[in-house]
């Protein structure tokens, strides 16, 4: 499976877009007692988040007053995590989950693998910039204090932006590249994960995707074998995103989710931040597939898994309200 596929979103921009008249009918939804949760959900969850921030440019504007402020005072709970959520510019949203994973006690390394492995070297230096404006300290020094060992180092290169822009192909490098990594692997006692980290982290989605077939030509195993074969832990988790990332992102994603909401309990948290980080770029790709992996629908899935007013929200996302 390639990475090209063509990313389809569930969340599109309003086409006869009045945000004086959004704005205007979200306070109405706030006013007075009790909150027209449905009214939100109406209007938030149908507009794409370029229009989301001009509604609440239009609510300072034309009623004096915060539109964040108001909707964290009327709402609640994960219902309130998902509309804030929504209402941050995809680069801080993500930043936010990025902070969220290392603050505290314990660190979230499955959060940070997820959010940065996607993500191309355009989309790293716009979260890597955010961040710094937000928490007045960088990214990579974070990451740093807060990880450890190859896992550190291969994080530190992302952020860095280490990786070649994509359409950047070499057959012939391809080739080497699925040596070393064979060398370093399979073809030796021990592993030397740098070699992994390093080549999985530089080259481009276009390159990898050829240094994986050379690697499957070389040694009669898939790359995810070989990786599972040879790594574990964090950086095992961290590699094999990358390898899932470029071979089908929405696999990666529909995975995710699953594990979400798979056995006892949900992790509300991951289900949040993927629905809603996607909503704009391949949600619908990530929901064909979930159905597909999972004989069932992401809709089904998330209505079992959640209730009131948070699963309205995130039906609506996944544009099956």
């Amino acid at each position: 499976m390639s990475w090209y596929y063509t990313p389809v979103p569930t969340v599109l921009p309003q086409e006869e877009f009045d945000p004086s008249a959004d704005a205007n009918a979200l306070r109405k939804a706030m006013k007075g007692f009790g909150t027209d949760e449905k009214a939100i959900i109406d209007i938030l969850c149908a507009r794409s988040n370029a229009q989301r921030q001009v509604i609440a440019d239009a609510f300072k504007r034309e009623l004096g007053r915060d539109l964040i402020d108001d909707l964290k005072s009327e709402l609640g709970g994960k219902f309130e995590d998902v509309i804030l959520g929504l209402m941050l510019p995809p680069a801080a949203y993500l930043c936010k989950q990025l902070h969220k994973a290392m603050d505290g006690i314990g660190t979230d390394e499955k959060a940070i693998i997820e959010i940065l492995a996607p993500q191309t070297n355009e989309e790293v230096k716009a979260i890597v910039e955010c961040y710094g404006e937000m928490y007045n300290r960088p990214l990579a020094e974070h990451l740093c204090s807060e990880t450890s060992g190859s896992f550190r180092r291969l994080l530190t290169m992302i952020v860095v932006g280490a990786r070649d822009p994509q359409g950047t192909v070499d057959p012939d490098l391809a080739a080497e590249q699925a040596k070393q990594l064979y060398d370093a692997g399979e073809g030796k006692l021990g592993t030397d994960e740098g070699v992994f980290y390093k080549i999985l982290a530089h080259a481009s989605y276009d390159q990898l995707e050829i240094v994986f077939e050379e690697y499957k030509k070389l040694s009669g195993r898939t790359i995810e074998q070989a990786l599972k074969a040879e790594l574990s832990g964090d950086l095992y988790d961290a590699l094999s995103a990358i390898v899932e990332c470029v071979q089908m992102a929405p696999h990666f994603f529909a995975k995710r989710l699953h594990k979400a909401m798979d056995g006892v309990g949900t992790d509300d948290a991951t289900l949040i931040r993927i629905i809603v980080s996607r909503s704009e770029i391949d949600l619908q790709n990530i929901k064909d597939e979930f159905e597909q992996m999972y004989n069932k629908t992401l809709t089904s899935a998330v209505k079992s898994e959640t209730s009131g007013d948070y699963k309205r929200a995130l039906c609506a996302l996944i544009g099956d309200a």
